[in-house]
């Protein structure tokens, strides 16, 4: 596999030595609202020069470790089903490689191709997913595939019990309702997280990151504003109980929509965010 010119800082060095591999999923295709997480990638790539890699949070330094930039894949238009079929074909080749899948969106939808590649080789698998949106529709406005319904899709295999969500804070009532007896949600915040993690240290476990699940006073750059978010510093704080978790097997973070925030305040948040999930990722 070919080194990506173009990398995200950090991420630079070959695949075969490499523990985490980073790769894009520019792909908006069903957003219901406002589009434009396809750009975020590369975007992200170039502002993430303005950060340094070692992180004061965890301690940590990016140059300490191993990690491999791939770039973007390259989806045609139109045809969500044959976009998670080449996310789950490259995340198969990265897990079969004993790496940990990064994959950076993009909306919400891609998750699921790269959660079912590395559901072949961890059947055990637990989720953790902080969103503003449950995600747990059966359909919307009847397609299965959708971004406001990749987490039932995700538990169409996973089954009950294997998926924990937090910040919550939108949804139809069905979805509030079905959550009940089928996943673990913790609406509004983060409460309850140590808890989760304690619970799941030693299992495997794939972190799915909604950006969203942040207030838009922090990141206003994403399709669907939800207010009512949590702030940066939880985030963090949150990072901070990751980097206890002994076996993450992949991990993404999703809608950013750069162009609603021409600031740029919204996609420094992002690249950050990558920093911080690279660094808990590698031990």
């Amino acid at each position: 596999m070919n080194k990506n010119i173009f990398n995200f800082i950090g991420f630079d060095n070959e695949f075969e030595e490499s523990q985490i591999v980073l790769f894009g999923a520019p792909f908006d295709g069903t957003t219901s609202f406002r589009p434009g997480t396809r750009f975020a990638p590369n975007i992200m790539r170039n502002d993430s020069f303005g950060l340094e890699t070692y992180s004061p949070y965890l301690d940590k330094d990016m140059e300490d470790y191993k990690m491999f930039d791939m770039g973007d894949l390259d989806f045609p238009f139109g045809n969500p089903e044959k976009v998670i079929d080449m996310i789950e074909e490259a995340a198969d080749e990265i897990v079969s490689s004993s790496k940990i899948p990064f994959m950076i969106g993009g909306e919400h939808l891609v998750t699921l191709g790269s959660v079912k590649s590395v559901y072949k080789k961890y059947p055990d698998l637990h989720i953790i997913h902080l969103d503003a949106h449950a995600d747990l529709r059966e359909d919307y406005m009847g397609q299965k595939l959708s971004h406001a319904t990749v987490l039932r899709r995700c538990h169409d295999f996973l089954g009950d019990g294997k998926i924990y969500q937090f910040g919550i804070r939108s949804g139809t009532k069905e979805e509030f309702h079905w959550a009940k007896d089928h996943v673990s949600m913790n609406p509004f915040n983060l409460d309850g997280l140590n808890e989760i993690v304690e619970k799941l240290k030693d299992k495997p476990v794939y972190i799915t990151i909604d950006l969203d699940v942040l207030d838009p006073s922090a990141f206003p750059g994403t399709g669907t504003i939800e207010p009512g978010g949590i702030s940066f510093k939880d985030l963090i704080e949150a990072f901070k109980l990751f980097n206890n978790l002994n076996n993450i097997v992949g991990m993404d973070a999703v809608e950013l929509s750069p162009h609603y925030d021409q600031s740029g305040m919204s996609t420094a948040v992002a690249c950050k965010v990558i920093r911080e999930m690279a660094l808990i990722a590698v031990k």
